[in-house]
């Protein structure tokens, strides 16, 4: 299933097949890449290019919308975030994302295993979002490191949990969000893309989100709007309590 306004700017939906998706309260969990204060606060480093995006999807309301019903629902949440420790400033080659990434210093920390500093810095989430992420029902699994979770361990923590269905959302959305709908497709998942719970830079002649919703409706299973999602969460209530 795929919104016809899943797009803010609504263009005409493609002729592609829309699969219905019926989610399993037994399977399903809520994924949010990057919910950090330098893709999603004014004061990160990213805000000038990726800001004009966030503010026109609602991006931050709407994560937290999702958020709020997956807690309701008693949905596990997983968040796959992006760190940089001083380690990784001496890799011999990136493409030009990681470079510029690098260069402004983008979701720094001084090190694995020290806090230094962290509060409140770029690498350090959205304050909005804390009550949700340092829930019961959370799990921070390790960082990814360029853009999909190859690198980090979601892929377990989901397999370790019986998740086979995955509601993805979260920050950059052809970035991170989008290499992690791939990777997990390619794992055999389910996959939904929350459309407006996302956003991507902004620059003369490149919109990133244009390119990330274009291959999302090509490749997910579904693509949603936060409200299709959230009546879908809210709606598992039902499920539950008629089992």
């Amino acid at each position: 299933m795929t919104d016809q306004s899943a797009h803010p700017r609504r263009k005409p939906d493609a002729e592609l097949p829309k699969p219905d998706i019926v989610l399993d309260p037994q399977r399903v969990a809520l994924v949010v890449t990057d919910p950090q204060n330098d893709f999603l606060s004014p004061q990160g480093v990213t805000w000038g290019v990726v800001g004009e995006s966030v503010t026109e999807n609602n991006t931050v309301e709407h994560l937290d919308q999702l958020f709020t019903a997956a807690h309701d629902q008693d949905m596990p949440v997983f968040i796959s975030p992006h760190y940089y420790y001083k380690h990784d400033h001496g890799w011999k080659f990136e493409g030009a994302l990681e470079a510029l990434m690098h260069q402004i210093n983008m979701f720094d920390r001084v090190g694995p295993l020290n806090l230094r500093g962290f509060e409140g810095s770029g690498a350090d989430w959205l304050e909005r979002f804390k009550p949700h992420i340092e829930h019961e029902n959370t799990t921070v699994v390790s960082p990814h490191k360029v853009f999909g979770p190859e690198s980090n361990d979601l892929v377990l923590q989901l397999r370790k949990r019986g998740v086979d269905q995955v509601i993805l959302a979260g920050m950059s959305a052809n970035l991170c969000t989008e290499a992690h709908m791939r990777e997990l497709i390619e794992q055999g998942f389910e996959v939904i893309v929350v459309s407006d719970a996302t956003a991507a830079a902004k620059l003369p002649n490149y919109d990133g989100y244009e390119a990330a919703f274009l291959n999302f409706r090509f490749i997910a299973n579904g693509v949603w709007t936060t409200d299709t999602t959230v009546r879908r969460i809210n709606e598992l209530a039902g499920v539950v309590a008629a089992a």
